[in-house]
């Protein structure tokens, strides 16, 4: 893909950009490196990418950061994981507010550890006036797990009447998923060349346009990201009609 700059995205961009960072472990493998210094250059492209947002005037970036399947990772990988997160959360969030940044964190919070449910907590309530861009922070996260506990919560809805059966649509079942107040992504986008989404916001991402770039995620960054949005750009999106 040619260099592009926010400057040279003609078009509207997307409002809703989700990225599956894949990568960081054979990024680190190439250079002999334990995946866990791959896993520290990830964090260095949250930095810019969310910079990158920001300039293109993207209204919400949403970044899968651990799935609830990355839980069966070895030990000495998830501790190393969850020590980034924990630095990530200190000494990000100060910087993300003055920018006007708002952070949503989605998944399940149970299995983290207590301290970094705090600082979760805490960044979320910091940020909440904020409205220059919404980053959305996919953690613990499994879109199946998350279609499923909608299907509960909205079951328990009918059953105490809170909702009618015959009334459920599409719109009302997005209600009761984790990302209710979220838009669902224009352009999904997933480093490395692989190409699958991986349990990643499944239903959100039902027309979606899917962008998968060669660019393992530890060397993603502003160019790479503004690529994507021009080929978004460039496509034609139906959503099941005839244009």
């Amino acid at each position: 893909m040619e260099a592009v700059s926010p400057q040279a995205i003609t078009e509207a961009p997307p409002r809703h950009v989700a990225i599956i960072m894949d990568g960081n472990g054979r990024w680190a493998a190439a250079r002999g490196l334990p995946r866990t210094q791959g896993h520290r250059r990830g964090v260095e492209a949250v930095r810019h990418t969310v910079k990158a947002a920001i300039a293109a005037g993207i209204g919400f970036l949403t970044l899968y950061g651990f799935s609830s399947e990355n839980w069966k990772r070895p030990a000495a990988e998830v501790k190393e994981l969850m020590r980034l997160l924990r630095f990530y959360l200190r000494s990000e969030i100060a910087e993300l507010h003055k920018e006007g940044v708002k952070i949503r964190f989605i998944g399940d919070r149970s299995r983290l550890p207590k301290d970094i449910i705090k600082l979760i907590e805490s960044a979320e309530l910091r940020t909440a006036g904020n409205d220059t861009l919404t980053l959305v922070i996919a953690l613990s996260y499994g879109g199946r797990d998350e279609i499923l506990g909608a299907v509960r919560r909205l079951a328990s809805d009918v059953i105490r009447g809170a909702v009618d059966l015959e009334a459920i649509c599409e719109e009302e079942f997005s209600r009761h998923l984790l990302t209710n107040d979220i838009p669902d992504p224009d352009l999904v986008i997933r480093t490395s060349g692989e190409q699958r989404l991986s349990n990643f916001l499944l239903w959100q991402s039902a027309y979606a346009e899917l962008v998968f770039t060669k660019c393992l995620w530890p060397d993603f960054d502003a160019e790479a990201l503004y690529a994507a949005v021009s080929e978004y750009c460039q496509r034609e999106r139906r959503y099941g009609a005839v244009v």
